[in-house]
């Protein structure tokens, strides 16, 4: 990464001088280099040690940081530990929802705020580990614009880890994004990409899925995980229903947003296709002499060919309304060359 030009040459900066002795060199001094957010549920025990662990980290490399934790409607007093460390150091910043809105709604608004050129993510329970934050960066500095972790060795239940696998297997094979990790909450990004990806809902999980499609490179790198130290997991279950749920809604909306008559087109041109088909099979049957009028399969086939006319029908009114709102449309644009 190039350094920035200096007035006099002769004379550099002190703060050129600790970059160079650190390693590191970051070329816009008037922004933080660093912005960690961590969204937080009741994990009050873990966050003294947290911020003491990444306050050491950020110092031994010598940059400008910030951290945002999201209190996400904590009931255990986890705010009045954040607000002591807010006083302690103007570094450690706090947002705190009124009630639960969930992870996804917490990184949103850890992503809003954000001020730093890279931006890393993790969880606040202890067994996502501050000390991958430099191998992080220095993957970014390669040129990738998000690096997932991959917690190949996890200290988890295996009513977790085993559907962890699944889930992430499927969601490599139809996303085409060959990460093991997709849930890892340990991330790094370069600014672009959270402030064009929009995470709502319960989309966290797919935030590399997202990044991928509006045209970021991503790549993973194994992280350390360690066992939970504090409070008890917010795992459960329904969330992989809802994970292949959102998972529909990623696909849908980032493949058929632009092309909608593409998927309702080809669903009813097969039921079109089908329906002729049945009835072309009755058509025959009737000519050579048997009665078609009892049988189910002409209802079916009539069936089908309306509700084909009918996808038709909406992918075209879709793409009426679409055409008409392009020029509402966000286009992520890496350069422009004048």
């Amino acid at each position: 990464m190039t350094e920035e030009r200096q007035e006099n040459p002769k004379k550099p900066s002190p703060e050129s001088v600790n970059q160079k002795k650190s390693g590191r060199r970051y070329n816009r001094p008037s922004q933080l280099d660093l912005s960690v957010v961590i969204p937080l549920l009741n994990e009050k025990d873990s966050l003294p040690e947290l911020a003491e662990e990444i306050k050491a980290v950020c110092s031994r490399m010598n940059i400008r940081w910030e951290v945002w934790f999201i209190d996400d409607g904590s009931t255990d007093g986890s705010f009045d530990i954040l607000r002591k460390l807010h006083r302690q150091d103007g570094r450690f910043k706090v947002i705190r929802f009124r009630r639960n809105y969930g992870k996804s709604a917490a990184l949103a608004a850890g992503f809003k705020q954000a001020r730093g050129k890279f931006v890393v993510t993790m969880d606040a329970d202890l067994q996502d580990d501050p000390e991958e934050i430099p191998a992080l960066l220095d993957k970014l500095e390669e040129g990738y614009d998000l690096v997932s972790g991959w917690k190949k060795k996890r200290y988890d239940p295996i009513t977790k880890t085993i559907p962890s696998k699944f889930f992430n297997f499927v969601t490599g094979v139809l996303t085409g994004i060959r990460i093991h990790d997709f849930n890892c909450g340990l991330k790094a990004y370069r600014r672009d990409v959270v402030k064009a990806v929009n995470v709502y809902g319960e989309l966290h999980r797919y935030v590399p899925v997202l990044a991928k499609m509006a045209g970021f490179t991503v790549t993973e790198k194994v992280v350390q995980h360690h066992p939970r130290k504090y409070g008890k997991t917010k795992f459960g279950l329904s969330r992989f229903l809802k994970g292949f749920l959102d998972l529909v809604t990623v696909l849908f909306t980032s493949r058929y947003t632009q092309r909608p008559l593409h998927l309702f087109g080809t669903i009813g041109i097969i039921f079109v296709v089908l329906g002729l088909g049945i009835n072309a099979y009755l058509t025959y049957m009737w000519i050579m002499g048997y009665p078609i009028s009892n049988r189910p399969l002409l209802f079916l086939g009539i069936l089908l060919i309306m509700v084909g006319f009918q996808l038709i029908s909406t992918g075209l009114l879709a793409e009426m309304i679409t055409k008409s709102q392009f020029n509402q449309h966000h286009v992520s644009t890496r350069e422009i060359l004048k």
